[in-house]
């Protein structure tokens, strides 16, 4: 398989993995990734002929300029997603990022209209998804769509080096090495928002200490590490990716 046809292959199934997850509505949301060697990207199409983020195959896999326009053509009845900044101005920016996310969890949807703040409620439970909490993710403070280059300028500054954004009223937006790593730190991102709705309906959530937030950071650190090619993902988030692709019925 050619690295084209890998990339368009690990689009399509994160998109199917984090549907069936529950990650987002119906036809809301897309992936990206950048193309080695090039200033292009592939991303999820959007339009009357697609299937939704849950059932999304390699067809609905375009390739687009970092302007966000069609390298060669798009299939009938798809067309490039109106939130197309959000990838490219990411990309753009950031040599660091492969991978762009953009998706809408209705449970961080909550926090992100309440300005309830997402508490390092836990620690060994998940250490990726503390590392994502201790990261205090930025709030783009609008729901508007990002359909303008402008719009995904301002994206790009709120997320700035960080590996995730929430977005009022709206969503999240994740950027990482690797197509599994921005849907490794959207599940988490999920889950601490979950358990955080969850725990406030018992009572008063509490943060961990300090002195556990310090003594996780090996864990952190750990999981943070990649050692691969660039685009590809590190063995731990590999290893948890499979797991998710197991849990939903893709082969990893």
């Amino acid at each position: 398989m050619s690295i084209e046809d890998s990339l368009r292959t690990r689009i399509a199934r994160a998109c199917r993995v984090l549907g069936a997850m529950e990650l987002t509505r119906a036809l809301r949301g897309h992936i990206s990734a950048r193309i080695p060697g090039t200033n292009r990207i592939f991303v999820r199409a959007r339009g009357p002929a697609e299937q939704g983020v849950r059932f999304t195959t390699e067809d609905e896999i375009v390739e687009v300029d970092l302007d966000g326009k069609p390298v060669a053509g798009m299939p009938k009845g798809l067309r490039t997603p109106s939130e197309i900044y959000i990838h490219t101005e990411i990309l753009r920016a950031r040599p660091d990022v492969n991978a762009v996310l953009h998706l809408h969890p209705p449970t961080v949807v909550l926090f992100t209209v309440t300005g309830t703040p997402l508490l390092p409620i836990y620690g060994a439970y998940d250490p990726q998804g503390l590392g994502i909490a201790l990261e205090e993710p930025p709030l783009f403070d609008s729901s508007v769509l990002i359909n303008t280059p402008e719009l995904g300028r301002q994206l790009t500054a709120v997320i700035g080096g960080k590996r995730a954004c929430l977005m009022r009223g709206h969503g999240i937006t994740t950027a990482a090495g690797s197509i599994e790593e921005a849907g490794v730190i959207a599940l988490g991102l999920n889950e601490l928002a979950t358990l955080n709705y969850q725990a406030r309906l018992l009572g008063t959530p509490q943060p961990i200490s300090q002195a556990d937030r310090d003594a996780l950071q090996p864990a952190i650190k750990r999981l943070a590490e990649n050692g691969a090619a660039p685009g590809e993902p590190g063995p731990s988030i590999a290893a948890e990716w499979r797991y998710y692709c197991r849990l939903t019925g893709e082969s990893a």
